[in-house]
């Protein structure tokens, strides 16, 4: 019987796009043809849907829950959260699982994550919101989010490692003057969550006994912030030898910016990003980054969410997940 990975590997297209083609998703932004190229080759595999998202289940059935801190359009912006919802819809297709998924504001649809035999909470939540959703279900997995409550299972990539690896290598090639450029995030009633990378930067640069402060930069996530903020570095006359982005979004900016300034990259500047976004490897130059493993972390998630149904063990998890430096051409030795 064809499966979504089937129609995806015909019609040359990923798997997470044939499952918002075939769910009729009108916030995914693909052309008529391929539509119409992932419909026909369904068509012509006689595939059939077990499942729809945001659909009653069927008696006896496993329904999961999938909770998101973005809008739909937000998530189109950030390929990390995509992949990650995408790494758990798959496997909920794989495996016959009902889907309720939830975006933010949808209030109508959160009334009926009551009747969920598991409930994956992908993003940041405040406290308000985490115990909210512990009255919901306790079968419950927070993915990117390393949650306090000792009784909650939560998946996140192991930032500290990954942050370290990176300036362990621009350190490597010689560079001390290392910028960090970062983004705050906010949740609840304006309250502000702690990132992993920042706190990791500081510890590392302190350790190292090398001066970050005329280097340190946090504005948002966002192309037009690491744009910005790299602009900020120029005017204050703090020029680093090298750049060190909280995704890779912020680094696009910052190389903008670098080269408006009439730097050169990697002959001047250096550039890490983090993410592993599919364009990085594309760019001028391609962009050394870090790839963190989202669509893994999804699968991850839903099936301890989908195992933890059959066992008696109510013990959480708090798990890391490992993130490896992508060597590319946008780093150089000095």
């Amino acid at each position: 019987m064809a499966t979504i990975r089937d129609i995806a590997k015909k019609a040359g297209v990923s798997p997470g796009a044939v499952s918002r083609i075939l769910n009729n998703d009108t916030t995914l932004h693909v052309s008529a043809e391929t539509r119409k190229k992932v419909l026909n080759t369904a068509k012509n595999l006689n595939y059939k849907k077990f499942s729809r998202a945001n659909t009653p289940a069927a008696k006896n059935t496993f329904t999961m829950g999938i909770v998101l801190w973005f809008s739909a359009e937000e998530e189109l912006k950030d390929n990390y959260y995509l992949k990650a919802r995408q790494g758990v819809e798959d496997f909920c297709e794989k495996n016959n699982i009902n889907v309720l998924r939830v975006f933010p504001g949808d209030s109508e649809n959160f009334s009926k994550l009551n009747d969920v035999d598991g409930l994956i909470c992908i993003g940041k939540f405040s406290r308000e919101e985490i115990k909210n959703f512990i009255d919901i279900c306790n079968n419950i997995v927070f993915l990117d989010m390393a949650v306090d409550e000792f009784n909650i299972t939560s998946l996140s990539m192991d930032f500290e490692h990954a942050v370290y690896s990176a300036l362990d290598y621009l350190t490597g090639l010689g560079h001390k003057k290392i910028a960090f450029l970062g983004g705050k995030e906010y949740v609840g009633n304006h309250e502000l969550i702690t990132d992993a990378r920042t706190t990791a930067y500081k510890k590392y640069m302190n350790h190292r006994k090398m001066d970050y402060k005329p280097y340190f930069k946090e504005g948002s996530f966002t192309f037009e912030s690491g744009c910005n903020m790299m602009n900020e570095l120029f005017n204050e006359n703090n020029i680093p030898t090298a750049v060190f982005a909280a995704n890779d979004v912020i680094a696009l900016g910052a190389m903008k910016a670098i080269r408006e300034n009439n730097f050169k990259i990697p002959n001047d500047i250096s550039v890490i990003g983090f993410n592993d976004e599919e364009t990085s490897a594309y760019i001028e130059p391609p962009l050394t980054t870090i790839h963190a493993p989202a669509y893994d972390m999804g699968q991850h998630g839903a099936n301890l969410v989908y195992v933890a149904s059959n066992l008696s063990i109510k013990t959480p998890l708090k798990a890391k997940i490992p993130c490896e430096l992508v060597v590319r051409e946008s780093c150089k030795e000095i």
